[in-house]
């Protein structure tokens, strides 16, 4: 099978058996993996906040230097089996990646349920018009702009 070929209802199978194509194709596009996260030391948890790396196009919800990001940005992680398997505590709970490898369905919100963006975004999954690029907030004023809209 060519990695270009995308398969009737891929979403529901295993990840290890999607193309590069459907990997790429089960992301929704929310955004919500681009918030900056923060380690809370005292409940040694993880929080996100509404802060969002320079190259996230806020509009559109994605990033303007995609191919390069692991590049421009080296903490940013392309996202693969092993790294979702290592990060998957800190991956926010809608994504499609972590509930498919928890063998949970996809939200009928979710774009290839749904057949457009406008279900996900009226049930506020992605981050448009709640967040702030990284270029106006100092390092040390991340806490913040702590939020409780997205949980791992």
């Amino acid at each position: 099978m060519s990695d270009q070929t995308v398969r009737e209802r891929f979403w529901e199978l295993p990840l290890a058996d999607l193309t590069s194509k459907e990997w790429e194709l089960l992301c929704d596009g929310c955004a919500r993996c681009c918030l900056k996260k923060l380690q809370d030391e005292d409940a040694a948890r993880l929080v996100y906040t509404r802060v969002v790396c320079r190259y996230l196009d806020q509009q559109k919800c994605s990033c303007t230097a995609y191919r390069r990001r692991n590049e421009l940005v080296p903490d940013c992680l392309v996202l693969d089996m092993s790294v979702l398997q290592a990060s998957v505590d800190w991956i926010p709970d809608t994504c499609a990646y972590k509930l498919r490898y928890q063998n949970q369905p996809l939200p009928a919100w979710h774009p290839l349920l749904s057949g457009s963006r406008d279900h996900m975004q009226a049930q506020g999954i992605a981050v448009t018009g709640r967040v702030i690029s990284e270029d106006y907030v100092h390092d040390d004023g991340l806490e913040e702009h702590v939020i409780r809209w997205v949980r791992a």
